[in-house]
């Protein structure tokens, strides 16, 4: 019996996250047991180039030596205590200032940070009702699990079973880069909205890069209205540059969530702002959120480690992105060459390769015009060259600080091979 069957027989589906099913690519799912810098080593000692990096977390790579000599102590030391320890308060002060934010709640996961920045949102306004986009997805709490309206001005049904339709009776969902839609939905229900919560960079229906106006826009009609703007950085904080990609954009929203990237690969997530918001929070304020092991020792050491080392080489930003550049220009040319109709959309190191004839891609309408079933043919043929992407048409390539210039160039080569035998 293969692991796969074992799997099935004790795990809904075989695996603990839908996505590592491979259902999407017509493949049984790649059971993982070991990686070292670029690389990740399938059970069967088969060896992949990953750009995956563990749904991005993996920014330095893996096991980067000094991080992982370190957990080594850390594990001599404690796992976790359930109570407050100094490392908390470390973590807290590196990354509110890191982020440019005042406080900080730690938590375990983005789902958590994106669920319990809506209901402080909620507390904080007084108001029930929140507006998220079409594709832009923010975990699996009932209320984000709405299924995607193109330009309703209706309430959505849930998109999962087990999620009561009055619950989401309190989401509004928007057209990503649609401000028209975003101010007629306010229009219409402002007085009710608490909040916003967007991808600044949707990564989860594939890379879709916003237009900057749209998020200027986006900040100044939710001032106007006394609606707070959340960005969930869940995958963008410390992956497009060190800290969040408001200073980029020159917006800053009212709170942050954050994740991946801040636990150095360990389960973690956060959400953070103002202190005027943050202390609504449980137990000064009303708001009440825990968690067991927030802030657990291990994942804030690893964390703060992780954070530290990219502050002490944040030219790896501009590494990254010129790696991306060039994989993106090699994807292009090969497209060109073979004829296939495809497209590469990219923001920084988050690239992503659609199969289709696209107009554009700014919308979850636009992506999903894509040629899954040749997709995963692609995929199928990239595992056979030995390189590992998202098992799923609608998700980022990541980039490491262990990819290397050879890397890219064989990944260049192998994506044509791959084309051509499409």
């Amino acid at each position: 019996m293969n692991l796969y069957e074992r799997a099935l027989k004790v795990i809904p589906g075989g695996v603990n996250s839908p996505v590592r099913a491979f259902g999407s690519v017509d493949m049984d799912p790649i059971f993982f047991e070991k990686a070292d810098g670029a690389y990740i080593y399938d059970v069967d000692g088969n060896k992949y180039v990953d750009f995956i990096d563990s749904w991005g977390p993996m920014i330095l790579g893996h096991r980067p030596k000094e991080i992982v000599e370190n957990a080594k102590h850390y594990l001599d030391e404690a796992i976790t205590f359930g109570l407050p320890t100094e490392v908390e308060v470390e973590m807290a002060e590196l990354f509110t200032k890191y982020t440019g934010t005042e406080m900080v709640r730690m938590v375990n996961s983005g789902t958590e940070a994106t669920m319990s920045a809506i209901r402080l949102a909620r507390g904080y306004t007084g108001r029930d009702k929140f507006i998220k986009f079409e594709g832009c997805y923010h975990g699996h709490s009932d209320g984000l699990l709405v299924k995607s309206g193109s330009g309703t001005l209706t309430y959505n049904a849930p998109s999962s079973l087990g999620v009561p339709k009055g619950i989401t009776d309190y989401t509004i969902v928007c057209e990503y880069n649609n401000i028209d839609d975003v101010k007629d939905k306010i229009a219409k229900y402002g007085d009710d909205i608490a909040c916003v919560i967007i991808e600044p960079i949707a990564g989860n229906m594939g890379v879709v890069v916003p237009d900057m106006e749209f998020i200027k826009e986006l900040r100044k009609i939710t001032e106007e209205n006394g609606i707070l703007l959340i960005f969930d950085e869940v995958i963008t904080g410390f992956r497009t540059q060190f800290g969040s990609i408001s200073k980029e954009f020159g917006v800053k929203p009212d709170l942050f969530c954050f994740g991946k990237i801040i636990g150095g690969g360990l389960p973690v997530g956060a959400f953070a702002g103002p202190r005027k918001i943050m202390e609504k929070l449980s137990p000064v304020g009303g708001v009440y959120q825990a968690g067991t092991l927030s802030g657990n020792p291990l994942a804030m050491k690893m964390g703060r480690d992780t954070l530290k080392t990219l502050e002490a080489h944040k030219d790896i930003y501009d590494r990254l992105e010129e790696m991306a550049t060039r994989l993106e220009a090699g994807f292009n040319k090969n497209l060109k060459e073979t004829g296939i109709p495809g497209k590469v959309t990219r923001y920084k190191s988050m690239m992503s390769l659609f199969f289709g004839e696209f107009d554009q891609i700014k919308s979850y309408n636009d992506v999903k015009k894509a040629d899954t079933k040749m997709f995963a043919k692609y995929f199928r043929e990239m595992i056979k060259e030995g390189y590992m992407f998202a098992p799923a048409q609608f998700e980022a390539i990541f980039f490491q600080a262990a990819h290397t210039d050879e890397i890219i160039d064989a990944t260049i080569e192998a994506n044509l091979r791959a084309l051509k035998r499409l």
